[in-house]
């Protein structure tokens, strides 16, 4: 007997290394399987080190020999796809299986036919995984860049369950009415913004291009001009002016840009991140659709998860991994935490200050009549209209505001132009 250092992956994809006794190399591969675990690299103790994390895009070996280091490991997925490339694959994988063919199969028929390289190679490397021996999960667990673990868990629930196509099916339909809820969220913001940039680089073209020559003809007539004109020309003369070397108005730009890159890497820490969510939640206008917004992903998420038979516990986890915000995800955690004391879900819930009172109603109760998950699906749908609608309703005020707005914008400096021209006039009719 001899003792294996060894490297592996769990089924949500997070890496365990230890050390453990076996006869052979084999021998400790379906140790390792046993406990769930997924090796990626094994080496005997003392004569060869296991790779930290696996190495990415190793290849499938075997033992050349005793005391040299086995590599199992089918490449990670380097790059993601697009949350609907994903979503197209589920839901044809789901409608292949649910048809009655074998999972080996469907992936080799979505391989052949996927037109995405980076899907592409993962679903094959899926296939060879599947036809080496390794469960569904255990080989998505392989790519967590690829697959989150939600994905994992809800497929593994439906394997161990043996509705893995029922599973399938219900993982489209989640990603199905994520994705339509950020669209709906992302076609809101895009009109106000094509709005102001158009607003920004009209003003920007009047300022470097057009009111210089206005300003060198009302020069040479030395006329007192309006204060609207002067405050026109005075922009105008300092956009274009360059005590570094630039125009000012390059200097503008570069730090709108040094603030966002700030504000990015405030993100990136701890407090800066809670501090930006926290915000998010309670901007006027559009924290209430950032609100009602999370709301909807944590009920539609953990009604998902347990639905799927995902153990209460685990799929809390994964729903704060996955909740996008980290106010929610702190709320979560509590949650966690009194059920695993045998505690209501609705009392840290309502605690935490977060959810609307209805939804603490209505998880109350789905926990006394014992449909829990089908309470928070039908919180999540009621709460995705609820965005539907207020998205639609902040669309139909947003458009006339921007168009006033752009319509002010323009029309200030027009009317500073024309103001003393028209004052020209009429002093020379005068005279």
């Amino acid at each position: 007997m001899a003792n294996f250092n060894y490297s592996a992956l769990d089924a949500k994809g997070e890496q365990t290394d230890g050390v453990l006794t076996a006869a052979t190399e084999a021998e400790a591969v379906q140790k390792l399987r046993a406990q769930g675990l997924y090796p990626t690299h094994i080496a005997e103790e003392g004569k060869g080190k296991p790779a930290p994390g696996g190495k990415k895009g190793a290849k499938k070996g075997k033992p050349k020999g005793k005391g040299k280091s086995m590599n199992i490991t089918i490449g990670k997925a380097k790059t993601t796809v697009k949350p609907k490339i994903l979503m197209v694959f589920t839901r044809q994988l789901a409608t292949l299986i649910d048809s009655g063919l074998p999972l080996l199969r469907s992936l080799t028929v979505l391989g052949k036919q996927e037109p995405n390289p980076a899907l592409k190679a993962t679903i094959s490397s899926l296939a060879d995984s599947v036809q080496g021996g390794s469960t569904f999960s255990e080989s998505l667990a392989q790519h967590p860049k690829m697959f989150n673990k939600l994905y994992v868990n809800m497929v593994k629930a439906g394997e161990l369950g043996g509705v893995l196509e029922i599973v399938l099916n219900r993982l489209a339909e989640y990603q199905e009415k994520a994705q339509k809820l950020k669209n709906k969220i992302v076609s809101a913001m895009v009109y106000p913004a094509i709005v102001m940039f158009i607003a920004v680089a009209i003003l920007i073209f009047l300022m470097v291009f057009i009111v210089p020559k206005f300003k060198e003809m009302f020069t040479e007539t030395d006329s007192d001009l309006p204060l609207i004109s002067q405050i026109v020309f005075g922009f105008s003369e300092f956009c274009l002016s360059r005590p570094l070397i630039l125009p000012n108005v390059v200097w503008i730009f570069i730090a709108f840009g040094g603030l966002y890159a700030g504000f990015n890497a405030i993100g990136r820490t701890k407090g800066g991140r809670e501090f930006i969510d926290k915000m998010k939640l309670h901007m006027p206008i559009f924290g209430d659709i950032q609100r009602k917004s999370a709301v909807s992903r944590f009920a539609r998420t953990l009604g998902t998860l347990v639905t799927s038979g995902v153990p209460i516990l685990q799929a809390l986890n994964i729903t704060r991994d996955t909740a996008g915000n980290v106010v929610i995800s702190q709320a979560i955690s509590k949650v966690h935490e009194a059920v695993k004391e045998g505690e209501s879900i609705v009392t840290p819930l309502s605690s935490s200050g977060v959810f609307p009172s209805m939804v603490i109603s209505m998880v109350d109760v789905g926990e006394e009549t014992g449909q829990l998950p089908e309470m928070l699906l039908k919180v999540a749908d009621v709460y995705d209209d609820e965005v539907d609608n207020a998205v639609t309703a902040l669309t139909s005020i947003l458009e006339p505001i921007m168009i006033v707005i752009l319509a002010l914008v323009v029309g200030a400096v027009v009317f500073a132009l024309f103001l003393p021209l028209i004052k020209m006039i009429s002093t020379m009719s005068e005279q």
